[in-house]
């Protein structure tokens, strides 16, 4: 990530606790569909909102590439873009966001398959290889390397292009040749190349990037490593009494964050991709204690909408990072009639209070400013629209 204005939050023990966390090829939207969207009002009450439809899910991500996606040249026979950081395109966004970014691009893809989504994936990932290389060892953050691994084998499974698949591998491969360690704590990956302190933000991540390249490679060594993660992550991190997942441990044993809603997230995602595979290890309970814990210490009240999360521009985005995870894994876990409801009124409250634009930030108690917005705030509603529909 770029840390310029990352924060390192300390978590007291006992004590009141802040947390913060560890880039145009204009779309034209057809004129109706930008008239309806417009004239529907524009709510901030979670009673009122109305569950956004599938179409309008759609629509959700269109606006969001109108804004910031950046068609800028050919590479080979191909192209190559990137998300702009925000509406005034003062240049991409940074490494990891646009990672994200693209994920939500993958999320949209997913529920609404089209070739323009296709290949607006397919050319993004192009200016990942065109501004960052092939290999991102000059990246200190190991988390950063994992979002983008992550993202690269997640578009692999829709393009089926062995170079995505490559880079996932290489990048993963590389992290954990940097990043595993089980001199100190037992285990656990690395937060940064300056081995202070073992973060969630990229263990969490890191199982789920190791399961998805055992499912396209059939390779059972990332699956061994998934497990390894996991299971110091299960020890170090997770708060089995009440779901929690803590954000970070430091060299000396000490939790130095606490709950993000990406951390919580990511690790609901590795409990679903593994509890197929290791049943005896009861991670399905642990998936569920996780959302739980989402859903009742995560958000604005206990069962409302999710926190803002709005103190730096690191955090900004890290909802649609929860909606990916918390909607896949009630999808493959048959818990709709639980948490369905719940997810629901998060994105109906999302879209309720988008702009005259149709875009939505991540304060969503709270209409849209129609002053310029950044990239990265702006994908959570899109993540969680798209979201619901993995189980609807």
């Amino acid at each position: 990530m770029n840390r310029n204005i990352k924060l390192m939050a300390m978590f007291a023990i006992g004590a009141g606790a802040v947390f913060t966390s560890c880039k145009k090829n204009n779309v034209v939207m057809e004129p109706a569909a930008l008239n309806a969207l417009n004239n529907k009002s524009n709510l901030s009450s979670q009673a009122a909102a109305t569950l956004p439809t599938k179409a309008e899910a759609l629509l959700a991500m269109q606006v969001y590439n109108n804004h910031f996606y950046n068609q800028y040249g050919t590479y080979g026979p191909s192209f190559k873009a990137y998300y702009w950081k925000d509406d005034n395109h003062t240049g991409r966004m940074d490494f990891w966001t646009q990672q994200e970014a693209i994920e939500t691009l993958i999320d949209a893809y997913n529920i609404n398959p089209s070739v323009d989504l296709k290949n607006k994936i397919s050319y993004l990932y192009n200016g990942v290889r065109d501004g960052y290389g092939l290999l991102w060892t000059n990246n200190i953050y190991n988390d950063d390397i994992v979002w983008g691994a992550l993202m690269c084998v997640r578009a692999f499974k829709i393009t089926n292009d062995g170079g995505m698949l490559d880079m996932a591998k290489n990048n993963f491969n590389m992290m954990w040749n940097r990043a595993w360690d089980t001199q100190t704590l037992g285990g656990g990956l690395w937060w940064t190349t300056n081995n202070q302190t073992k973060n969630t933000c990229v263990n969490a991540p890191a199982v789920i990037c190791a399961m998805l390249l055992y499912q396209a490679t059939g390779d059972v060594t990332y699956m061994t490593k998934a497990k390894q993660i996991m299971d110091w992550m299960v020890i170090k991190l997770y708060d089995s009494s009440t779901g929690e997942v803590k954000g970070a441990i430091n060299t000396s044993g000490t939790i130095t964050e606490g709950a993000l809603s990406y951390t919580q997230g990511t690790f609901i995602g590795a409990c679903d991709l593994l509890r197929f595979y290791y049943p005896a290890s009861n991670y399905l309970a642990m998936g569920l204690k996780a959302m739980d814990y989402a859903r009742s210490s995560m958000c604005n009240e206990s069962g409302g909408i999710l926190k803002d999360e709005n103190g730096i521009a690191d955090t900004q985005g890290m909802k649609s990072i929860f909606a990916r995870w918390a909607t896949i894994f009630v999808k493959n876990t048959g818990t709709a009639s639980n948490y369905g409801p719940w997810l629901d009124a998060n994105a109906a409250q999302a879209w309720s209070i988008r702009n005259s634009q149709g875009l939505m930030w991540n304060i969503w108690g709270t209409r849209t400013p129609e002053s310029v917005r950044n990239a990265f705030e702006t994908t959570c509603g899109v993540a969680m629209m798209n979201g619901i529909y993995n189980y609807h």
